[in-house]
């Protein structure tokens, strides 16, 4: 999943002609100016929808206004930091090989020097952020308490799920509708077998008796989490990529004991209050800096 999560990263198609139609300033903020083109290459990235536009401009505003506040702190990234960066993501995901990095940039019309800064601004939004917030939040003991009563469905022992996925990469996002059409006639696992690209796609998508936390994403489980057994999820939207789910089973599921559960409280506590504080951080830099949507 991590080389396909970096597979999305990378695949920034400038969509020129559609750049030139309706290209023009989108929004300023501080010294800094986003312009239309870069929205349209940054919902193309993630696979956004067309009405998803204002709040992919926003996110690149808050973007902006994190590295802003880096350049204001004198907040720097250290190049052999950056450099240790890109020597993980090439042994993991291209043998260690730079130039297969640089063929696969060069498919997506995209420069090498280009990627390197925004691998490297993405290091300085992470590490402001864990300046300003993940090193200062604390779970206290009353909202763990209060985290653990109001939501006993987290908290439970033995779970285990058997769930089937299909997954359309970014190249593939154009086939849902196709999807959708087949489910109507097809099994779920037929479909997934056809059309998918999850590595068991080849077992019809199904994941037998995983402990969803441990094998997909945060949003992955939130979705699993709220679908009764024998359900379709509808398409859920990660990085670039679509997936579908359907809940084939679930069994366990006792409740553990607040102390059993304590990390678990402990670390959903932090992640609200990370959030918050979050928020919060972003709200006063709106309030100090300008800002101007077109």
């Amino acid at each position: 999943m991590e080389a396909k999560i970096l597979f999305a990263l990378l695949a920034l198609a400038p969509a020129a002609l559609r750049a030139v139609e309706v290209d023009g300033i989108a929004a300023r903020v501080g010294s800094a100016t986003i312009l239309k083109s870069d929205i349209l290459r940054e919902m193309e990235r993630i696979g956004a929808v067309q009405e998803a536009y204002a709040d992919v401009r926003n996110h690149m505003i808050e973007r902006e206004l994190v590295l802003k506040a880096a350049s204001d702190a004198k907040m720097t990234m250290q190049e052999w930091l950056v450099d240790n960066r890109i020597r993980e993501i090439l042994a993991r995901n291209f043998d260690g090989d730079r130039n297969k990095l640089v063929e696969a940039l060069g498919r997506q019309k995209m420069s090498y020097p280009e990627w390197r800064n925004r691998m490297k601004d993405d290091m300085i939004v992470s590490a402001m952020r864990w300046q300003i917030v993940d090193k200062n939040v604390t779970a206290s003991p009353a909202a763990m308490r209060e985290e653990y009563e109001k939501h006993p469905e987290r908290y439970v022992e033995g779970r285990k799920t058997t769930v089937s996925v299909i997954l359309l990469g970014p190249k593939d996002l154009d086939k849902k509708a196709e999807v959708e059409e087949a489910l109507k006639s097809e099994p779920f696992g037929e479909v997934a077998k056809k059309y998918s690209s999850d590595t068991h796609a080849g077992d019809g998508g199904q994941w037998k008796n995983v402990d969803p936390e441990e094998v997909f994403r945060t949003e992955i489980c939130a979705e699993l989490d709220k679908m009764p057994k024998g359900t379709v999820s509808g398409w859920i939207e990660l990085d670039g990529w679509s997936f579908l789910l359907r809940k084939d089973d679930e069994t366990g599921g006792a409740a553990l004991s607040f102390e059993q559960a304590y990390d678990k409280i402990a670390a959903n506590v932090k992640e609200r209050a990370a959030e918050k504080l979050y928020t919060e951080w972003l709200d006063l830099l709106k309030s100090e800096t300008y800002i101007k949507i077109y």
